[in-house]
């Protein structure tokens, strides 16, 4: 009998855009495609570790819908970053179980990126939590994640889709999660917008330039949507959805090796 393929998912970075990685997932498990191993950049890395967490997705759509921004943000006077960043990791710890990589239902990495020794680091072990706050610490935005002998800030700053990291850890066939890029406005009414928009905008750039190692890539339309709101978590995932039902035949094809 022949051996089933090992599929890898690797969720890009993209702020409030990336909760179109919960449409991806719920799209996929709908048509029966199996998710072996999961790999995540910033907000890939929160969505990822959810799901490998066994955490209702249900829930999780009603938190961000309800949660007000003054819960999760403790905004500092800026030296490193305006976003201390402790509020949301004390979150992180109680929506992830405070769940250890080893305890995972499903395989995770979770991409960051060290500013001291200028590389990319892959979490494998230890709290998930701690892996995920450092993964989603955009630069100037929150303070970084300060870990062993690393400075740790957002992994899409290095890795916006992180195909490499879950191709190492054994994946046969890697799908990709793009969730776009802010083209078509520009909403800087405030510092964090213009963090926001700057980081997106080298992003690109980068991104267009690296090539991809992904098998193939769902690429997200979400150009139109502001990186800080959270709470249109309704809209990006319905367009996380359309977004793989047009490429489903194709993933289920590569599957099963034709």
């Amino acid at each position: 009998m022949k051996e089933r393929l090992k599929v890898g998912l690797a969720l890009g970075s993209g702020a409030s855009r990336g909760l179109a990685h919960i449409g991806v997932i719920e799209t996929l498990l709908k048509y029966g495609i199996t998710i072996d191993m999961v790999s995540g950049s910033s907000i890939g890395a929160l969505i990822g570790s959810l799901y490998c967490c066994d955490i209702d997705f249900k829930y999780v759509k009603a938190l961000f819908k309800q949660l007000p921004k003054k819960a999760y943000l403790d905004v500092s006077v800026p030296r490193l970053g305006f976003i201390k960043g402790e509020r949301i990791e004390s979150i992180l710890k109680l929506i992830t179980k405070d769940c250890d990589f080893k305890d995972l239902k499903t395989p995770l990495s979770v991409v960051a990126t060290d500013l001291k020794n200028k590389k990319e680091v892959i979490f494998t072990e230890g709290k998930v939590y701690e892996a995920v706050r450092a993964s989603i610490s955009v630069p100037g935005v929150f303070v970084p994640y300060f870990k062993d002998d690393m400075i740790l800030v957002d992994g899409g700053v290095i890795e916006r889709v992180p195909a490499k990291a879950v191709r190492k850890m054994g994946a046969d066939i890697i799908i990709g999660v793009d969730v776009g890029f802010n083209l078509t406005s520009s909403n800087c009414k405030s510092i964090f917008d213009v963090l926001y928009e700057s980081i997106d905008l080298m992003e690109r750039e980068l991104f267009l330039m690296k090539k991809q190692d992904a098998d193939i890539m769902i690429r997200v339309d979400l150009n139109d949507i502001d990186p800080t709101r959270f709470d249109l978590v309704d809209v990006c995932v319905e367009k996380g959805i359309a977004a793989t039902l047009d490429v489903i035949e194709t993933i289920k094809q590569k599957i099963e090796g034709k």
